[in-house]
């Protein structure tokens, strides 16, 4: 445990911003498996791959994922969306 106040600040503010990254990282992954059940169900594909897209610009813009894993991502969608 620190002992210097703005150690012990960096502590509490560094837990709190753990707690909401990973609670965005959850509903991107929730996100992500909802589209994927979308288009294997193959109803509103389109509008779901638009949807999670856009999602996963924003966790990109946030920090939450790197922009070569959020291209990755996109991209394995939409593969399956044509398919």
């Amino acid at each position: 445990m620190p002992n210097i106040k703005s150690a012990k600040k960096r502590v509490k503010v560094n837990a709190a911003k753990a707690e909401r990254n990973k609670a965005a990282r959850s509903a991107l992954r929730t996100e992500i498996k909802t589209a994927k059940a979308a288009i294997a169900a193959g109803e509103n594909k389109e509008e779901a791959l638009k949807k999670v897209v856009k999602t996963i610009d924003q966790a990109v813009a946030k920090g939450l994922l790197h922009k070569n894993t959020a291209a990755r991502k996109k991209s394995a969608l939409a593969k399956k969306a044509q398919a």
